[in-house]
């Protein structure tokens, strides 16, 4: 491989041992969804967090090598061909990047793309025009005393509020029609929002009358949402594709989706697994650990507002246990830790301010 083309994918290269898990943890620190796999020099494929994401619905252990799970069919050029043709096809499948391989099968080149395309086309358009509501009525109380003053959504990262950041996500897929459950300093968001341009998008607001947890003021909503819709707290902001959850929704005929973030956990000691009498069976020098956590957002049918008590205290968790009790489907769509940000504690609101 040259060293120019070396240098552009350096960051992004990944060995074909390397474990799924492994090159998630290299995707967020990079802050890229794709990576190129080789087999010692040989370029065997490109990696997206969506074979990974694919991978792991399919019960996939992450400790799998990337290999196991790279697509057989993906879109390359030969190196004879014109950019303007490479260009084409680019457009017509709204490819991220193209890899121009020569006639031995060496990967010669890769044009992303942002090398052919103005910067202000964009790769991928999506409308998905859901309602989105935000559970926005909590005290905060992880943020206090910054939210004795300001109540949870209006607090600020950078020159917007996180309620606007988690808004951008959404707006940025065409859904702009937006509910906010308030309750906690709800004057004060009310009056944030109302001097605010957002001819982009509208909001309604449902008041509870008291704390009903994180779902019991959902109940505010029956027969005024009749679509399938997002349900995301105020105080977490994923940087997913929304409408391949959706996607996966629907496809799999879910009543419920839960997004999950994929949280690592390392033993910082050797690890011992004993069988019967104490005998030793194995040993674990500093293991991973990886779990799936609720990352607070959701896709809901419009029908479940009638399964959510009125005016009692209610958690989304009841409702998908109630849910699995009576044999409905409840789906788990996986994104990277890296994607999930939860500004509702101070370590994660101070790293990203």
């Amino acid at each position: 491989m040259r060293k120019s083309l070396r240098n552009k994918i350096q960051n992004r290269i990944v060995q074909s041992e390397t474990s799924l898990l492994e090159a998630l943890k290299q995707m967020d620190a990079i802050d890229k969804k794709l990576l190129f796999v080789f087999h010692g020099k040989r370029f065997l494929n490109i990696l997206s967090v969506g074979d990974i994401q694919r991978a792991i619905l399919k019960n996939t252990s992450l400790e799998t090598s990337v290999e196991k799970v790279l697509r057989k069919n993906t879109q390359t050029a030969n190196s004879l061909e014109s950019i303007e043709y490479i260009k084409e096809r680019m457009a017509k499948f709204r490819m991220e990047c193209m890899p121009i391989i020569n006639d031995n099968g060496e990967l010669v080149e890769v044009y992303f793309w942002e090398d052919l395309f103005p910067s202000g086309e964009k790769r991928k358009v999506v409308n998905l025009r859901l309602p989105v509501v935000i559970m926005a009525g909590g005290e905060g109380t992880r943020l206090k005393p910054l939210t004795n003053v300001l109540p949870k959504p209006l607090i600020p990262i950078g020159n917007k509020t996180i309620l606007e950041h988690i808004m951008d996500r959404f707006i940025e897929v065409g859904c702009n029609r937006f509910y906010f459950s308030v309750n906690y300093k709800a004057e004060m968001i009310k009056h944030y929002f109302k001097i605010l341009d957002h001819s982009a998008y509208q909001i309604s607001y449902f008041e509870e009358s008291k704390p009903l947890g994180t779902a019991g003021s959902l109940s505010l909503l029956k027969d005024k949402i009749d679509k399938t819709f997002f349900v995301s707290n105020c105080d977490i902001i994923i940087d997913a594709e929304y409408d391949e959850i959706l996607n996966y929704h629907k496809k799999n005929g879910n009543e419920l989706t839960v997004v999950s973030a994929l949280k690592n956990y390392s033993i910082p000691y050797g690890t011992i697994e004993t069988g019967k009498n104490g005998t030793l069976t194995g040993l674990k020098e500093k293991p991973e650990l990886t779990f799936q956590i609720n990352s607070g957002l959701y896709i809901l049918e419009p029908y479940l507002l009638n399964e959510i008590p009125e005016n009692e205290y209610f958690q989304i968790t009841t409702l998908i246990n109630n849910i699995i009790g009576r044999k409905g489907k409840v789906g788990v769509f996986p994104v990277s830790v890296g994607s999930w940000k939860d500004i509702g504690n101070w370590d994660e609101y101070l790293k990203n301010n």
